[in-house]
């Protein structure tokens, strides 16, 4: 049976202080509401509905950029949860199968959580609430219980004081037959201490209809929903303390679990070793068997099977590495394919380049690729030695066995097994140096008298 996926998304979040939508601000690397989207995709939804509201315009963009698959629709008043699922009517008309609400800023709920309430919808139960036992329940809405019944939803403002002692709470979550769900919206009215139309009111009117509906627990954790910045930095503790437990599940090895930082798409192969404080920014895929040293910054990048990085190293988008290369301690690596067992170990920027297998590269190399207005290519070939402090002005080319000589600025190409020398011939001028210091200590001396 199809499922439909509706992600809400249009809180203004007006406790963040940002001009910037609330689902906008990122947790490991990617928007809060794509993260509800990744969840609801383990259902193999059928149609993916988006409901946005204040920055409608940049929810929209970012969507787009993630699968322009998904609807977006908007919700022009904020009048509440059901009126936001009513939005989504018009881009679901006919669909079948069930429909699952999730919220864009409630970023941690697990797909095995939302497998557990469609298993529960097959179980025969018309309508499925997320809930979970709150430490502090606070001002959530409460579940009320009849055995395995879910008898009604009841929000804080509007619980007696013997509800207020219930401690299962609403996550907002729901599960419903698609066509029913619409169904039962179109009855919720707006009589409650807030005037907003309540989407926890299908819960009753299902009832009313002799409809049955169930409540399943996940841990409180996963409900967290964003609405300040303190949340936000919760929600990537949280997130964090996961990915971590994930790598290590893995056989990924992390020397201070707590130091490493991952995003939400970081994918690392098993029996790779990760050293304290390494940070992978999007796009990042490493290889088993992989070193990533210490105090490592990686995004956009591919590392091979046996690469080694670091420590102090910065991978940037498009750094490709090949197997057992080798990038050491403050190099830079931006959009440059590195080859088989190639060497860069030192103080290096590699931009816009190709190097070849077991290439050699020198401490102090800089590929020269911008022009002011323009990136261009270098090419270093296989078993090519650049020396150290070598200046490679791009568009060049050093070919398989060639060498440049430390301290060249090379503007021409290197022909295979050649060797490049480009700087200026040394010239030794004796006792100049001892002249030229007295000549500065005296001026400096007639500048603090003359201060003085």
């Amino acid at each position: 049976m199809a499922t439909q996926l509706i992600v809400l998304a249009a809180g203004q979040g007006t406790r963040m202080q940002s001009d910037l939508p609330k689902v906008l601000h990122r947790l490991g690397g990617a928007p809060l509401f794509a993260h509800a989207l990744a969840a609801g995709a383990a259902l193999d939804p059928e149609r993916t509905v988006l409901v946005t509201g204040h920055g409608a315009a940049g929810v929209a963009e970012a969507v787009a950029e993630i699968d322009p698959r998904i609807v977006i629709v908007e919700q022009d008043q904020q009048l509440g949860t059901a009126h936001a699922v009513r939005m989504a009517a018009a881009a679901l008309a006919g669909a079948e199968g069930d429909a699952i609400v999730l919220y864009g800023d409630t970023p941690l709920i697990r797909p095995q959580t939302l497998q557990a309430m469609i298993a529960a919808r097959k179980a025969g139960h018309a309508v499925v609430v997320l809930g979970f036992e709150a430490a502090d329940p606070a001002r959530y809405g409460r579940l009320v219980m009849d055995g395995r019944e879910l008898t009604r939803i009841v929000e804080f403002k509007d619980a007696s004081a013997d509800e207020r002692q219930i401690t299962l709470c609403n996550s907002g979550v729901v599960a419903a037959d698609c066509a029913t769900l619409f169904d039962l919206i179109a009855e919720v009215g707006n009589h409650n201490a807030s005037g907003e139309y309540y989407l926890t009111d299908i819960v009753e009117i299902a009832r009313a209809r002799g409809l049955s509906a169930t409540a399943v627990t996940c841990p409180e954790e996963e409900t967290l929903g964003v609405n300040s910045r303190a949340d936000l930095a919760a929600a990537e503790a949280a997130f964090q303390t996961r990915r971590r437990a994930e790598a290590l599940e893995d056989g990924v090895t992390l020397v201070a679990p707590e130091t490493v930082y991952f995003s939400h798409d970081t994918v690392i192969g098993r029996d790779a070793l990760v050293e304290p404080n390494v940070v992978f920014g999007p796009g990042v895929s490493v290889e088993t068997g992989a070193r990533i040293r210490a105090f490592s910054h990686l995004e956009g990048a591919h590392v091979g099977r046996g690469a080694i990085v670091g420590p102090f190293a910065r991978l940037r988008p498009g750094a490709e590495l090949a197997n057992e290369a080798r990038i050491g301690n403050f190099v830079e690596i931006k959009n440059a394919q590195v080859g088989e067992g190639a060497k860069v170990n030192h103080l290096t920027y590699i931009g816009d380049a190709r190097i070849g297998e077991a290439a050699n590269v020198g401490a102090g190399t800089v590929t020269c690729n911008y022009d002011g207005v323009a990136k261009h290519l270098t090419e270093i070939g296989a078993r090519a030695f650049i020396g150290s402090d070598t200046m490679l002005v791009a568009p060049v080319r050093v070919g398989d066995d060639a060498m440049t000589a430390t301290g060249s600025v090379i503007t021409e190409d290197v022909p295979d097994g050649a060797m490049a020398v480009a700087r200026a011939r040394q010239t030794n001028k004796p006792g100049l140096a001892v002249k030229l210091f007295e000549k500065l200590r005296a001026a400096k001396a007639k500048r603090l008298k003359d201060r003085g």
